[in-house]
C-alpha cells in the first residue's frame, strides 16, 4: 500500500515557512507569493533565473514585507527549512531537488493545489492535448450568458487565488488544466463536478519522459470523480474513451455515431455535416435539441465547432439554456493567439495560432483555410512524432518557413513527400517572417502555427505570438 503524503495546514498559513519553486512566466507562481504572504506564511522565492530577468516579477512584488529571493539556480538550502514547497507547473517530478523533496517528506503543493484545496465553488475542469483553452473559454461565455456567477482561472494564464474569499457555493469554476497541474493535483484526489477531455496525443515527453506518465496524469481529471459526477468525453479518441472512469458519460463526436448509447454513455452529442448539433439521451429515442451551433459559432475551423460541441454539452450540465448557449457562442472572439486574425496587409490575412504546440493544433489550423497558406512552422523539441504534421504541410501548404530546433527535421521530412513545396530554414524569426511575405501573394494567408513549443527561440508561446503581432503591425506601418 502507497505511504500516505505529508499534508499541508490549509487552516492557517501564519507562520508557515513556505519556499515557491520557480515563478513561472503566466502569473501563477507571483499569485501564490503574494496569497502565502498576505496569509502570514514566510516565503522564500527560488529561481533558476537571475534577479535582473526577474526585475519586473520582483517590481511587482516590491509592495510585500520580507520575502526572501534566491536567485539564478535552485539549491537545497532554499528548501531545507520549508515546511512546504509550491512547485511551479514547469518544474518536472524528476528534478533532482523534488525526489529529495519527497525523500525527505517534504509537503509538495502548488499554486493549482492550493485553490482547489480552499475553493468553495463548483469546478468545470478542461484538459486535452489539443483545444483546451478554447473549450474552457467557451464554457465560461456560455454559463455567463445564462446568468449564473462564474470564473475562468487555471492553465489559460489567471490565478484565481486572489479571489478564492469571492468565490460562493453556488459559483461555477472553470479551470483549463495542463497535464503538468494535473500531475500534483492527483496528490489531493481533485475532483471535478464536471470534467471535459478534448482529445489526447503525444505530448510534453520532455518532462513527463513516457506517454504512459502523460496519459496517467491526464486520466487524474477523470480518477476521483464519482456517480454524482459528469464527464464530457470526445468519443471518436478512442484512447480517451477505454479511459477507467465512475461519472456519468457524455460523449462528443464529429459525426452521428453508428452504435447506439452504451452502457457507459449517458448521452451522446454529434454534429451533422450542417453543424447542428443533435444531442440523444439514454432510453430516449428522438433527439432532445437540435442546435444549429455553426450559425452561433463566430470562431473558424471545423475543430472550433468541436469545441463549441463539448463547450455546449458541459454548460448544459451546468444549467445553462439554449438562449445561453447561442448567445455565448455569438458574443465569443478568438482568444490571443488561438488562430487569431491580427492583420490584414496588401491582401493577406496574417493568423497567429502560436499557441500550436502540438503537430494537430497545425493539422487542424491548416485545415480551416480554403485559401493557399503560407505558414511558419517548428521549434522547441518536445520528442514527439512529426512525421503526420509535415505530410500536412508538404500536401496543403503553399510555402513553409520553419523555425528553430525542429526546422531540420521537418524540412527533411516535407522534402521526402515530393510535393515541390518551397522551404526555408531560418535562423531567426525575423528571416522566416520576411521569407513567408516574400512567397505570398494578394489573397493568401500567413500562419504562425507552429506546432512545436517555443523555448528555443522565445521564453513562451505568448512571447512568440507577441512578437509575430508586433511584425505585423510594424508591417501596416
Amino acid at each position: 500500500m502507497e505511504e500516505p503524503r505529508p499534508t499541508i495546514d490549509l487552516t492557517s498559513f501564519a507562520g508557515q515557512r513556505v519556499t515557491v519553486m520557480g515563478l513561472g512566466c503566466f502569473g501563477g507562481g507571483a499569485a501564490a507569493v503574494r496569497f502565502l504572504v498576505e496569509q502570514g506564511a514566510a516565503v522564500r522565492v527560488s529561481d533558476q533565473r537571475s534577479a535582473e530577468d526577474l526585475r519586473e516579477a520582483i517590481a511587482e512584488l516590491n509592495d510585500l514585507p520580507d520575502i526572501d529571493w534566491q536567485t539564478g539556480g535552485h539549491h537545497w538550502s532554499h528548501f531545507s527549512d520549508a515546511d512546504f514547497v509550491v512547485v511551479n507547473p514547469a518544474v518536472p517530478p524528476h528534478h533532482p531537488i523534488i525526489q529529495r523533496l519527497e525523500s525527505a517528506n517534504v509537503p509538495l503543493s502548488s499554486e493549482m493545489n492550493l485553490f482547489w484545496s480552499l475553493n468553495p465553488g463548483r469546478v468545470i475542469a478542461v484538459t486535452g492535448s489539443n483545444g483546451k483553452s478554447t473549450t474552457t473559454a467557451l464554457i465560461h461565455a456560455i454559463i455567463e450568458a445564462s446568468g449564473q456567477r462564474c470564473w475562468l482561472g487555471g492553465n489559460i494564464g489567471r490565478s484565481l487565488l486572489p479571489h478564492i474569499d469571492e468565490i460562493s457555493v453556488e459559483d461555477w469554476v472553470v479551470l483549463e488544466l495542463s497535464s503538468f497541474q494535473l500531475h500534483m493535483l492527483d496528490r489531493i484526489k481533485a475532483n471535478p463536478d464536471i470534467a471535459v477531455v478534448t482529445n489526447f496525443a503525444p505530448n510534453h515527453l520532455d518532462w513527463h519522459e513516457t506517454l504512459a506518465d502523460y496519459r496517467l496524469a491526464k486520466q487524474t481529471i477523470l480518477r476521483w470523480q464519482t456517480a454524482d459526477d459528469w464527464c464530457v468525453l470526445n468519443g471518436d479518441d478512442a484512447d480517451i474513451d477505454a479511459w477507467p472512469r465512475s461519472a456519468n458519460t457524455t460523449s462528443t463526436y464529429k459525426s452521428q455515431p453508428n452504435d447506439v448509447v452504451s452502457k457507459h454513455q449517458a448521452v451522446q452529442a454529434w454534429l451533422d455535416d450542417s453543424g447542428t448539433a443533435h444531442i440523444l439521451r439514454r432510453n430516449q429515442q428522438a433527439d432532445i435539441s437540435e442546435l444549429p451551433i455553426a450559425d452561433w459559432c463566430t470562431l473558424r475551423g471545423r475543430h472550433n465547432l468541436t469545441n463549441a460541441l463539448q463547450s455546449m454539452s458541459a454548460a448544459l450540465l451546468a444549467g445553462a439554456t439554449e438562449d445561453a448557449i447561442r448567445d455565448g457562442l455569438g458574443q465569443f472572439e478568438a482568444l490571443p493567439h488561438r488562430l487569431q486574425l491580427v492583420g490584414d496587409c496588401d491582401g493577406r490575412k496574417f493568423y497567429n495560432d502560436s499557441i500550436s504546440t502540438t503537430p494537430e493544433s497545425t493539422i487542424a489550423a491548416l485545415d480551416s483555410f480554403d485559401e493557399p497558406v503560407v505558414i511558419l512552422a517548428g521549434g522547441y523539441n518536445k520528442r514527439v512524432d512529426l512525421s503526420g504534421m509535415s505530410s500536412h504541410i508538404a500536401d496543403r501548404a503553399k510555402a513553409a518557413a520553419l523555425l528553430g530546433q525542429t526546422a531540420n527535421a521537418l524540412q527533411a521530412a516535407i522534402a521526402a513527400r515530393n510535393t515541390g513545396l518551397p522551404t526555408a530554414n531560418c535562423l531567426d524569426f525575423d528571416r522566416a517572417f520576411e521569407w513567408a511575405i516574400e512567397q505570398s501573394s494578394p489573397g493568401d494567408v500567413i500562419l504562425l502555427s507552429p506546432g512545436c513549443a517555443s523555448y528555443d527561440w522565445f521564453e513562451s508561446f505568448v512571447d512568440r505570438g507577441d512578437r509575430f503581432c508586433n511584425m505585423v503591425e510594424d508591417l501596416h506601418g
